[in-house]
């Protein structure tokens, strides 16, 4: 189980590396339309929650400590909250359907909370890789004294 933990948590990772490709994708299409973001909404919508579901669930029973359990949680909540940043920040628009400096402000937080969230997906990740094969980990630890034979 805590391999296949480490396979899931590499695979969110990448899943989130790709929303930030996807978003691009949808920012440079011309003309732009909602249908330019459809890879971002799919990943974000579907593909994000469902490994994180499996990341949580192979967590669990590979019981790992709280705090790893605690990680792979972390990035279902992210994700609930991206998906409120985007509406609100969909909902601050003008008559005429243009930004608002508070719904560009909001759309920013969007941002920074993908990139919270990738940075709790690579700690997760971290902590996955250790909890499969701890003994290289406290190997890197041991301390030679000069003169002794290593």
């Amino acid at each position: 189980m805590r391999k296949a933990l480490v396979v899931a948590s590499l695979l969110l990772l990448v899943a989130f590396a790709l929303q930030f490709v996807f978003a691009a994708v949808g920012a440079f299409t011309k003309p732009a339309d909602e249908s330019a973001y459809t890879l971002h909404s799919i990943t974000g919508m579907a593909v994000i929650p469902v490994l994180t579901l499996l990341t949580i669930l192979l967590a669990a029973l590979a019981r790992a400590p709280g705090r790893v359990v605690g990680m792979a949680v972390l990035p279902l909540g992210l994700v609930v909250l991206q998906a409120l940043l985007a509406m609100f920040a969909n909902a601050f628009t003008d008559a005429a359907g243009a930004s608002t400096p508070i719904g560009l402000t909001v759309a920013g937080l969007h941002a920074v909370n993908g990139i919270v969230a990738v940075h709790v997906v690579v700690g997760l990740h971290r902590a996955a890789r250790q909890l499969a094969d701890p003994a290289p980990a406290a190997a890197a630890r041991v301390v030679v004294r000069e003169g002794e034979p290593a």
